[in-house]
């Protein structure tokens, strides 16, 4: 399923909206030298947290998803497994899961939980992240597999 036009304000619309990893580059990581280096990090966060085998879900929300034509990052919420532990990761695995580090290596804003740590449930957890800063809502993207799209 395609990813919905954009609003009148630049954002996709309220909800989540589940897209492949290229579609999003194809929709998001294009326009700008900037997008495309955050289309890159983009899917290198992706490729190391999948490489874990803990990766539950992945969420990308923020200006990377809008209109904007400079976005200053890739903002990003990954849902692990509950048996996921962080402590057993080494290198870059490691540094994703850390988020200042991930913001320094990556070049992305890593947020990231167990699934039995969402709070009320999984769902509400991954619909916060529609919550702009001033209070509204903008739709936000969970990647999916190809063959789940």
């Amino acid at each position: 399923m395609p990813l919905p036009f954009l609003t009148e304000n630049g954002d996709l619309p309220i909800g989540v909206h589940q897209a492949t990893l290229p579609e999003v580059l194809d929709r998001f990581g294009v326009g700008s030298d900037q997008r495309l280096a955050l289309g890159l990090r983009l899917a290198q966060v992706y490729a190391v947290a999948q490489a874990t085998g803990q990766l539950a879900r992945c969420v990308v929300f923020g200006s990377f998803v809008t209109d904007r034509i400079e976005p200053n990052d890739v903002d990003i919420f990954l849902v692990m497994a509950d048996t996921f532990d962080v402590s057993q990761l080494a290198g870059r695995a490691r540094l994703l899961f850390d988020h200042a580090a991930a913001q320094a290596y990556f070049g992305a804003s890593v947020f990231w939980l167990r699934r039995l740590a969402a709070w009320p449930d999984e769902q509400a957890a991954i619909e916060f992240w529609q919550v702009k800063r001033d209070g509204g809502r903008r739709g936000i993207v969970e990647l999916v597999p190809a063959e789940a799209s």
